[in-house]
């Protein structure tokens, strides 16, 4: 009996391992007989690596495209940082050239005031230098020599000298020919020393200041 059981455990054994073989025989068959199941597994690989390098390339062209876009926001910032630098400038050059005008302006405006208060005070003072010279010219031969006298000429002196050195100078008139422009004609003479048209007589000594007519000679021109 125990080695009747033996023996169809045995068969049994056989039948299972055959069944078992036959199977894997015939998947073997069917992956033969259909690549396509290999295909797609393969094909559904491709497309896994595929997709990780598109997936890698998209981030590389965002990456790209941010920095665009910041540098893009950067060189934005450059132009208006420099567009206000040279608006600034171009006020501080226009400021400048309106203060530098200023100044001149300024200069200009002074130095005539100084002028015009330069010739008022001198106007005041030729009917002085008249009066010592009326005065000088009354002294007779004899007290030429005295201390009064002496004195008188030497105050006319330095008071000519104090107007000369701040511009104030005679104007040329006796001998000279006839120019309104520093003479004023108030009489004609006849007379053989000059020629018509020379001034021959003095009335009153004319000056200038610097380049300017302070007072007209007053004069009598040869006929």
């Amino acid at each position: 009996m125990a080695d009747l059981e033996k023996a169809n455990i045995s068969e049994e054994m056989e039948e299972n391992t055959e069944e078992q073989a036959e199977e894997t025989v015939e998947e073997v068959s069917e992956q033969e007989n259909n690549p396509e199941n290999t295909a797609e597994e393969a094909e559904t690989g491709e497309e896994t690596e595929d997709d990780a390098t598109k997936d890698e390339g998209i981030e590389k062209e965002n990456s790209k495209s941010d920095k665009k876009f910041f540098k893009k926001k950067e060189d934005k910032k450059k132009d208006k940082s420099k567009e206000r630098i040279e608006e600034l400038e171009d006020r501080v050059k226009r400021q400048m050239a309106e203060f530098d005008n200023f100044r001149k302006r300024s200069e200009k405006e002074k130095s005539a005031m100084f002028e015009m208060g330069a010739k008022s005070v001198i106007e005041k003072i030729l009917p002085v230098v008249d009066n010592f010279e009326r005065g000088l010219a009354t002294v007779s031969e004899e007290d030429k020599g005295s201390a009064f006298a002496d004195g008188m000429q030497m105050i006319y002196k330095q008071l000519m000298t104090e107007l000369e050195s701040l511009g104030v100078t005679p104007i040329e008139a006796v001998g000279t020919e006839f120019n309104p422009d520093f003479h004023n004609a108030v009489m004609q003479v006849a007379t053989e020393e000059y020629e018509s048209g020379i001034i021959a007589q003095e009335l009153q000594k004319g000056y200038m200041y610097r380049e300017t007519v302070v007072r007209h000679s007053m004069v009598a021109v040869a006929e």
